[in-house]
C-alpha cells in the first residue's frame, strides 16, 4: 500500500516563552515492513539547530533548539511511504516456542528483560489472572493466546476519544470495558508480559476508514516471538497488524513514543496544542 500523508501539530502560548530542547518522534521507520519514499520536516520559527538521533529503541528522531523566545511553534511532517507486508502470518516460531510459556535461554533473557517487566512496579493481579485464563483455553499455544488476547479487548472493551494524560491501568480497563487505544494497547501488553512475551508499545497511523481524509495518532503493540521477531497487533480493531499501518516508533515505555515532547522553561505558561493529520490523496 502507498500512502502519502501530512502531520500537522501547531501550539500556541499566551506570551513569548523559552524553550527546552525538543525531541520529535514522527519520522517512520524504514525496513522490511514499511519503506520511507519521502520524508519533510517543516518547522516554524526555524529552530537553531536539528540533530537527527537513533535512542536505544532504535527510532529515528530529530531534537530542536530555540535560542530566542517564542510565541508559536508549528512542525509539520509530509512523508510518503508504502507499506510491504499484506501477510503477517508469513513466518514459522522456533521449535522451543510452540508451547507458552517459553523457554529463553539467558542471553534471550538479558535481550528482552526491558520488554518482559511489568509497565508498574508489580504486575496487576488482572492481567496475571487474564493471561492464565487464556493460557488454559487456548492449551498454551502462543499464537492462539495472542489471537484471543486481541479479540477478547476488541469484543469486549468500548473505545473511547481521550487525546491526553496516561494510559489506565490495565485492571480499570478491564473492569470497566471501556479505553482509549493506548489504554487497550497497556492492558495487551501487561498480559503479554505476565505471560513472559516481550511485548512493547508503538505509535503511529491505522488507515481506518479508506473514504475518510483525517487520521489520528493511533497505538498498538508489537510482541516478539521467536523466530518471527516483532509482530504487530492492534486490539482496537481486533487487528493482526500489516500493510494498513505504519509505524513510527515503537519502545519498551510508551512515554518514550510520545510525538513531540519537551518543556517550557517560563514557569507556570501553559500552551493550546492543535494537531492534524491528513491523508493526501494523488
Amino acid at each position: 500500500m502507498f500512502y502519502h500523508l501530512c502531520h500537522q501539530t501547531l501550539y500556541t502560548y499566551p506570551q513569548a516563552v523559552k524553550l527546552s530542547p525538543h525531541l520529535l518522534r514522527l519520522c517512520p521507520r524504514s525496513n522490511g515492513w514499511q519503506k520511507l519514499l519521502d520524508f519533510q520536516l517543516f518547522i516554524e520559527p526555524k529552530p537553531t539547530r536539528i540533530t537527527p538521533i537513533y535512542d536505544l529503541d532504535g527510532n529515528h528522531l530529530h531534537q530542536i533548539w530555540f535560542d530566542d523566545e517564542i510565541e508559536t511553534l508549528n512542525i509539520k511532517t509530509d512523508f510518503k511511504i508504502e507499506t510491504l507486508i499484506e501477510n503477517p502470518f508469513i513466518f514459522q516460531l522456533e521449535s522451543w516456542a510452540l508451547k507458552l510459556p517459553f523457554d529463553y535461554t539467558t542471553s534471550w533473557c538479558q535481550q528482552l528483560q526491558p520488554y518482559l517487566n511489568s509497565y508498574y512496579p508489580h504486575f496487576d493481579p488482572v492481567a496475571i489472572e487474564l493471561a492464565q485464563e487464556i493460557c488454559h483455553e487456548v492449551q498454551q499455544n502462543p499464537l492462539n493466546f495472542l489471537f484471543s488476547l486481541n479479540q477478547k479487548i476488541y469484543q469486549n472493551c468500548q473505545y473511547l476519544t481521550r487525546e491526553e494524560g496516561d494510559p489506565l491501568p490495565p485492571r480499570v480497563t478491564w473492569q470497566k470495558k471501556q479505553g482509549s487505544c493506548r489504554d487497550f494497547s497497556i492492558l495487551f501488553i501487561e498480559v503479554c508480559r505476565a505471560m513472559g512475551l516481550g511485548a512493547r508499545f508503538v505509535s503511529g497511523y491505522q488507515e481506518g476508514d479508506p473514504d475518510q481524509v483525517e487520521l489520528d495518532l493511533h497505538g498498538w503493540v508489537e510482541v516478539y516471538l521467536p523466530g518471527a521477531g516483532w509482530r504487530g497487533y492492534d486490539p482496537t480493531y481486533g487487528l493482526a497488524v500489516s500493510d494498513r499501518h505504519i509505524a513510527l516508533v515503537a519502545s519498551a515505555i510508551p512515554q518514550y513514543t510520545v510525538p513531540i515532547s519537551g518543556t517550557v522553561t517560563t514557569a507556570g505558561t501553559k500552551s493550546n496544542m492543535v494537531s492534524k493529520i491528513t491523508v493526501l490523496r494523488s
